[in-house]
């Protein structure tokens, strides 16, 4: 399913996988084996399940071995440089990526939550109404994600986002205008940050 507004412009999946896994003893996200294939794959496949036909996908900790070792066709890589200095970096480097696409809104999902799959992106992108929409997934009424921005919003999140609090800030200062969407029953928002967390891939 291709998703785009009645205005007819694309709506993008930005995925977030930069991380050097710096708590799981240096190994990259990414590349954590799930189902038997990396994380970033079942992430990607998530957002393109979902609705999005556009993927760009933000690399930074061992990019080349990801590159080489997960099947990501039709993807935009993207690399990040600056990966170290947290999230913020990242969802920077994408919304440039996206500059000249025509892509109206983008969504954004993270590589470390493999409980949230093409349910949750798509109840996302049914909110979405136009290029000043802001949406997030909602888990017992607390926003998580994945998240969606209209195209309007991409210069002041890109502004604001530094460290590791991505569009925190933002959407914290636009909080009236966020729509929040329940996806308690179709996804489990859990990172995997630690070792005790590896449980949770199969």
């Amino acid at each position: 399913m291709r998703k785009t507004t009645d205005e007819g412009f694309e709506v993008a999946g930005l995925l977030l996988a930069a991380g050097g896994g710096r708590r799981l003893g240096g190994r990259p996200k990414a590349l954590l084996t799930h189902h038997g294939r990396p994380l970033v794959e079942h992430a990607v496949r998530a957002l393109r399940e979902g609705g999005c036909a556009r993927v760009h996908v933000v690399l930074g900790a061992r990019s080349d071995e990801v590159r080489a070792r997960a099947s990501l066709p039709g993807c935009v890589l993207v690399d990040n440089p600056g990966w170290e200095q947290g999230m913020g970096t990242s969802l920077r480097a994408g919304l440039d990526s996206l500059a000249g696409t025509g892509a109206g809104a983008v969504l954004v999902s993270l590589v470390d939550q493999p409980g949230i799959g093409p349910e949750a992106v798509a109840r996302v992108l049914g909110a979405l109404a136009d290029e000043e929409s802001l949406v997030s997934a909602a888990y017992d009424g607390v926003r998580g994600h994945p998240v969606l921005f209209g195209a309007a919003h991409w210069a002041g999140i890109a502004a604001t986002a530094t460290g590791d609090r991505g569009a925190r800030a933002y959407l914290k200062e636009h909080v009236r205008s966020v729509t929040l969407v329940e996806c308690g029953d179709v996804a489990r928002p859990f990172d995997i940050d630690t070792e005790a967390d590896l449980a949770r891939l199969e």
